[in-house]
């Protein structure tokens, strides 16, 4: 008499562009997925389950949890500006359903807590040292978590990524849709940061794999991570990149310092993006050579991540 097996369980909080397309892969792997987010469910995608509800309801998020083997964090305010008020309890809402379920958390971080790195490219060793508001806050929810690890209140591990580009990603804050479109069809592309710096880029789909590598694989429990990295290089040469790509020339101009800060007084979310202006002012280049040698998991091919990208960008939508 045969059996069929169960399929596994992975609960998903965050259902934005790195969330979503982290739902996608682990369906296409034969998981059992629930994709959780506040608003209305989005497009069905196969072997996908949309719940819609507050995190912070405690019964709800364990709802959500039951039975999963794995819980992946990677919820993200849009409300930038207000992260000291939305990130705590909302990480937190989403750690204490990890750890009643029994479950693996996998925790998508970014890199605002090193501050300024005094070697570059920079790893997982490196010493927090965080020079901004937000970073501060990311550094404090690290502890935290790591903390509750080391006291074995929940199991976890953390995957940390550079600034993204890729399709469907919309909230990116140098390889926006107005940029791609300026790449795709030539002429000026403006950034916030200085172009000239080495800077690290995370393709967005290599992001949402290496999450489900650390919730899927051996060896990733207990430590943090840096996901593997598609570009390292200056923002005008990968900007310069794509355009070659899509066959045009563009002009790559920066906004100054003081008049994003001056925006800034004005318009909040913009005062939070001048603050994290410092990371394309020095070398800002992530080593992600521990998990690319642990998981043999290498980077897409970036002038492959490339054409994915802008043919995501000028393609009309449907």
């Amino acid at each position: 008499m045969s059996t069929t097996r169960p399929q596994e369980i992975h609960t998903i909080f965050g259902a934005g562009q790195v969330g979503t397309q982290l739902a996608r892969l682990l369906a296409a792997e034969g998981k059992q997925v629930r994709l959780v987010r506040r608003s209305a469910p989005g497009p069905e995608i196969a072997g996908v389950t949309w719940m819609r509800g507050d995190v912070q309801d405690a019964a709800f998020a364990d709802a959500a949890a039951q039975g999963a083997r794995t819980i992946y964090n990677t919820t993200n305010p849009r409300h930038y500006h207000r992260w000291d008020e939305l990130l705590p309890p909302l990480f937190r809402a989403v750690w204490g359903a990890a750890a009643r379920q029994g479950a693996l958390l996998v925790q998508l971080d970014n890199l605002y807590m090193y501050g300024r790195p005094p070697t570059s490219p920079f790893d997982e060793n490196t010493p927090a040292n965080p020079v901004t508001a937000m970073g501060r806050l990311r550094a404090e929810l690290a502890q935290e978590l790591l903390g509750a690890h080391a006291r074995g209140e929940l199991r976890m591990t953390v995957g940390r990524a550079s600034d993204y580009f890729g399709p469907d990603s919309p909230n990116t804050s140098t390889f926006r849709p107005d940029t791609l479109r300026a790449m795709a069809r030539g002429g000026r592309v403006v950034v916030f940061g200085d172009p000239d710096t080495p800077h690290s880029y995370s393709y967005t789909p290599d992001v949402a794999r290496g999450l489900a590598v650390l919730g899927t694989r051996e060896g990733a429990e207990g430590r943090v991570w840096h996901l593997p990295v598609a570009a390292q290089m200056t923002t005008r040469a990968l900007m310069e990149r794509f355009a070659a790509r899509a066959g045009t020339k563009i002009r790559v101009r920066r906004v100054p310092g003081w008049l994003l800060r001056a925006a800034g007084k004005l318009v909040p979310v913009l005062g939070a993006v001048a603050s994290m202006s410092y990371q394309w002012d020095i070398p800002y280049l992530v080593d992600d050579r521990a998990f690319r040698h642990a998981f043999g998991v290498e980077p897409t091919d970036l002038d492959t991540a490339i054409d994915r990208t802008l043919a995501a960008a000028t393609t009309p939508p449907t």
